[in-house]
């Protein structure tokens, strides 16, 4: 083999003799084929219908067969040219290196089977439009005519995908046949390579002219090419489903080679859309081919296609059936996706040609179309203005007309907030919020007050004139507000939030796919996680509330002379949605920061929102917490800049009560104060605020005993929010440069001791609940008449202060911002532990409540020692409910924290449970062999190893006692107990593996099975656990056991019986 040449693969190349012959092959089977086609559509030389079918279908594959034998060898059709002058499309600059070849056969007979087949299709249309079978051959025919080389394209792309199927499974030999030598690694064989070879030169035969008149616009396709395009469009409207999607697909083919043709079919298409008559099946075939990617990428660049396109999904409601619906809405939805933006061509053209379609013209008829409510259904309704609204998007690219374009769109969705169609109105919505963006009366930090009342004469927002008629006419805004409660949808499982997601409640997805596209663009709010669940759900829309902001900007504080009665009404209704939408337009208005806007809050906005926390009604309260907290949210991109009514409502706030207001007054002002610092940033919080804080803390701390329960866990959520910005205020102040006042106050900050404070009265409160707790169960007799068995009036108010501590906890540790309060916290967990089980159920339901969450914190230095100090003293305290409570606590504690703590902690840890095996209660002894279970587990294995060889030798020395009948006096039973439960708690630590260990263990546990109870209880439970999670590999592991230890089990497993 190492002798033979090299033989590298050749290509033949056709001789002149051999063209010839492929010619004379051509005429005989392709023209002949041809003509008898022609014969049969003229002379119907067939009296019987089925054997005319037959000898078309004959026919037609006959030609099909042809075309793919001759491929793209058939010259293609000649173009023609706009300018009249005639060009050699050979000789474009477009070429693709090895994609010529010879020619067989000459244009004029691609022409004359082009006109042959319109014929033939013609005649089939009127003769046989049953026939499907027919149609989809001569729809592959006039795809080969007119789809020059998309034979081979397809030749191609079929051979690519089985290439991609069958190439895995190719064994390929170690013997190199390219090279010839042996090689050790595998290579493709020769087969494989010609392959592709071969296909690549397919591909460059089909791509060989396909782009030549794309890249050109002065060619034009030929008459004849467009006589196979009007048959294909006809075709793809046809009946038969089939039928369309296949010269769907040729169309598309032919429409992409030749772009200028598409304005004609979306002509034709469109009219289809238009017209009452139109069949169903025309419908459905123009909506599938306008959905496609070429044709709305097209649309934006032809002026008169664009505006056909839209007015001919407008006008087509009067289509009555719910496939041609469906198939609407799926293509406006499309539409809406792909649509980003016209040309600026249209724009140009628009201007330049008096004759044609003006685009401002299409604007007033979309426009139009969008106020019938009558005689337009309401999803076409919908989807008028959601084209306007794109349309005036888009228009930024028109200069001389954006301005008005936008002032008139504005309005037109302004009017459309008090429309009768609830998702028009949310359009509105939408519209509003993307297309108000100017804001002059807006104040800011560069622009003071007086610099801009200057400025404002020659500055106003080009929609001001536009907006201002429509809201000043009488009555707007009271339309527009309760037409806007109706979206509010109250129901008694409301689950929605703050998020604008208002579209979910009563729109299909329909609708939503139109509704949806604006509402996500714009930041989230709140900007802080809402973990408040004293607020309850909200229906507080904050894209409402961001119309009525801008509305503001806009046009400056006419907006708020229109607004104030309207709100003023809907704010004292007794709807509850009447109430949320004045919540949100008070919102927006508090929050827009114009320039009039104090003038306005001393006239009326500072009265009304008085009126709104001394309202008694509390089914609205989460709504009006939520407009707060919109009101005093940070501006800016990050929303650190404050607001300009911050400080004046946060002192509306913080003003005391009247001294005769209900309970549901007080707890709903301690939510509004909630709400709003939750928003508070407190790196950048102001002397003033840090001011108020202290203020709010001392009021707190003194009415942390207030009889009601609503009140106190409003009392202790705002606990955990002000103590946690003041804490997050002085680690800023703290890493940063001091100024002289800002020093003054940090050196008060460092003095007051509120942290302190709150831990020794949580201390106190503990002992003396413990005490008086434990004095109940002495004296039942007395207890029995008085709330939850306490004496007197001080234990009440110890259990109502306590149960406000446990709701600081509870709300510090979902807050997310416990890690500011870590000595805090530290501080109260002994009250936490201590008082989980009271006679007091209120009680020590909040103090598990904490617990499962204080359990899961993490501590670190150096708070972590002061908790290994606090469990340790639990642990030895006199009460054993006590000491069993830190031990649940130590089994979390101890799988969160085993990795960072010392050594020498560890060790204490360890021995503190140890003790706990010899407890004077039964509960406390088992809980503690559970811990030491899991602390074995852990994988200290010194710690571990240690233990297990210390309890085994005490074990064997008990029984070896036991045995011989020694049984002193001084071994207790919580002694011996003690050591059976370390010696289970050994061999419950390795629940599936058999260390060597293990089986004397187990057999030395299995032997106390004889003593009293509880040993006697301890020892079958444990056996039992240890054969339930050993059954799987059994019968491996009972290898390591020797006879005798096996006989043990078996007589501890066995149970006992009355004739043993």
């Amino acid at each position: 083999m190492d002798n033979e040449p090299l033989m590298s693969p050749k290509w033949h190349i056709p001789s002149v003799e051999e063209v010839a012959f492929a010619n004379e092959l051509l005429n005989l089977h392709f023209q002949s084929a041809l003509d008898d086609l022609l014969r049969i559509c003229i002379t119907k030389v067939h009296p019987d219908p089925g054997d005319e079918k037959e000898h078309l279908r004959v026919t037609l594959l006959r030609v099909d067969s042809s075309l793919q034998g001759i491929l793209s060898c058939l010259p293609d059709f000649k173009p023609s040219f706009k300018n009249g002058r005639v060009e050699d499309p050979d000789h474009h600059s477009f070429f693709i290196a090895g994609s010529s070849g010879s020619t067989v056969g000459t244009t004029e007979q691609r022409e004359k089977a082009a006109e042959i087949l319109h014929t033939t299709c013609r005649y089939l249309l009127e003769k046989k439009s049953e026939e499907s079978i027919l149609f989809i051959l001569i729809i592959r025919i006039l795809d080969a005519l007119g789809n020059y080389g998309s034979l081979e394209y397809d030749e191609w792309s079929n051979h690519r995908h089985a290439w991609k199927l069958e190439s895995a499974a190719i064994i390929e030999p170690p013997v190199n046949f390219i090279v010839s030598s042996h090689s050790k690694g595998k290579r493709r064989p020769r087969w494989a390579l010609i392959d592709k070879a071969y296909m690549h030169s397919t591909w460059r035969a089909s791509q060989s002219s396909y782009h030549l008149f794309r890249t050109n616009g002065n060619i034009l396709p030929s008459d004849h090419v467009s006589l196979l395009m009007d048959d294909l469009l006809t075709l793809s409207l046809h009946s038969y489903e089939t039928v369309r999607v296949v010269a769907g697909k040729s169309l598309l083919k032919m429409m992409k080679r030749w772009p200028s043709m598409i304005s004609k079919c979306i002509l034709t298409l469109t009219d289809n859309l238009r017209d009452p008559n139109s069949p169903e099946y025309a419908v459905l075939g123009s909506c599938s081919l306008l959905a496609t990617q070429s044709i709305l990428k097209h649309l934006t660049m032809d002026l008169k296609a664009f505006s056909s396109f839209l007015i001919g999904i407008l006008a087509s409601s009067h289509h009555d059936t719910l496939k041609v619906q469906k198939a609407i809405n799926e293509l406006f939805v499309k539409f809406n996706i792909y649509f980003a933006g016209v040309s600026r061509g249209i724009f140009r053209a628009s201007d330049n040609n008096s004759d044609g379609p003006d685009f401002a013209d299409l604007m007033t008829q979309i426009g139009s179309m969008s106020f019938d409510t009558t005689g337009l259904h309401w999803r076409y309704n919908l989807m008028a203005n959601r084209v306007l609204l794109l349309l005036a998007l888009a228009s930024r690219s028109y200069p001389t007309s954006f301005p008005l374009i936008l002032s008139e769109t504005a309005g037109h969705f302004l009017r459309n907030l008090r429309s009768q169609l609830p998702q028009t109105r949310i359009l509105a919505i939408s519209a509003l919020n993307t297309l108000l963006k100017e804001s002059p009366y807006k104040m800011s930090a560069e622009k003071p007050s007086a610099l801009l009342q200057e400025s404002q004469g020659d500055i106003k927002s080009s929609l001001e004139g536009a907006l201002a008629q429509i809201f000043q006419e009488e009555g707007f805004f009271s339309e527009t507000l309760n037409s806007l409660s109706h979206v509010h949808i109250i129901t008694d499982s409301e689950t929605s939030s703050s998020r604008g997601n208002h579209v979910n409640s009563f729109q299909s997805v329909a609708d939503k796919s139109i509704t949806r596209f604006y509402f996500e663009f714009s930041a989230w709010w709140p900007r802080t996680p809402s973990w408040i669940s004293l607020l309850g759900s909200d229906t507080f829309y904050s894209n409402f509330a961001r119309i009525f902001k801008r509305l503001t900007q806009e046009c400056g504080t006419p907006v708020l002379l229109a607004l104030k009665n309207t709100l003023e009404e809907f704010a004292h209704a007794k709807e509850r949605s009447k109430q949320c939408v004045a919540a949100e337009a008070l919102a927006g208005v508090l929050h827009s920061d114009v320039n009039g806007l104090l003038e306005e809050w001393d006239t009326w906005m500072m009265a009304q929102l008085q009126n709104i926390i001394l309202s008694p009604s509390v089914e609205s309260i989460p709504e009006w917490a939520a407009c707060i907290r919109y009101a005093v949210t940070g501006k800016g991109k990050y929303g650190t800049r404050i607001p300009m009514l911050r400080q004046r409502i946060m002192d509306s706030l913080v003003a005391p009560l009247p001294q005769r207001v209900t309970t549901t007054v007080v707890a709903k002002r301690y939510a509004f104060l909630s709400a709003a610092l939750i928003e508070f940033s407190p790196p950048r919080m102001p002397i003033s605020e840090v001011l108020l804080h202290f203020r709010l803390l001392e009021e707190l701390l003194t009415n942390m005993n207030h009889p009601s329960a609503q009140v106190r866990e409003a009392i202790g959520l705002n606990l955990s929010v002000l103590s946690s910005n003041i804490r997050l205020y002085e680690s800023t102040v703290a890493n940063h440069s001091l100024e002289e006042e800002t020093n003054n106050l940090y050196s008060r900050l460092k003095a007051q001791s509120w942290a302190q404070l709150l831990v020794e009265r949580a201390s106190e409160l503990a002992l003396r609940i413990q005490t008086a707790s434990h004095s109940d169960s002495l004296e039942t007799s007395t207890a029995m008449g008085l709330e939850n068995g306490f004496l007197d009036s001080s234990s009440q108010d110890d259990i109502k202060q306590m149960e406000t501590i446990f709701h600081f906890i509870i709300s510090s540790l979902k807050s997310g911002r416990s890690s500011v309060l870590l000595d805090v916290l530290v501080g109260l967990l002994y009250p936490v532990i201590s008082l989980q089980e009271t006679s007091n159920k209120e009680l020590s339901t909040l103090a598990k409540a904490a617990f499962e969450l204080l359990k899961w914190r993490i501590f670190w230095e150096p708070h972590l020692q002061r908790v290994v100090s606090v469990v340790l003293s639990s642990a030895n305290d006199s009460n054993w409910r006590t000491r069993s409570a830190t031990l649940t606590y130590l089994r979390t504690f101890m799988y969160r924290h085993t990795f960072i703590l010392s050594y020498v902690e560890r060790r204490e840890i360890w021995k503190t449970v140890e003790k706990l095996l010899i407890d004077n209660q039964v509960e406390v002894r088992e809980h503690a062999a559970g811990v030491l279970a899991g602390l074995m587990k852990g994988g200290d294995e010194e710690l571990a190893g240690n233990f297990r060889d210390r309890v085994y030798k005490e074990a064997q020395i008990i029984h070896k006692k036991r045995k011989q009948r020694n049984t002193s006096s001084s071994q207790s039973v919580a002694s011996t107990h003690g050591s059976v439960l370390a010696l289970a708690a050994s061999v419950l630590s390795v629940p599936y593996d058999m260390p060597s260990w293990l089986p004397a263990h187990v057999t030395l546990l299995a032997q106390f099975v004889g003593e009293a109870s509880p040993i006697r209880s301890t020892v079958t439970k444990a056996v039992a656990e240890f054969r339930r999670t050993h059954a799987d590999m059994w019968s491996v592991q009972k290898d390591l056991f020797t006879e005798e230890q096996l006989e043990v089990l078996a007589d501890t497993s066995s149970s006992s019986s009355y004739f043993a």
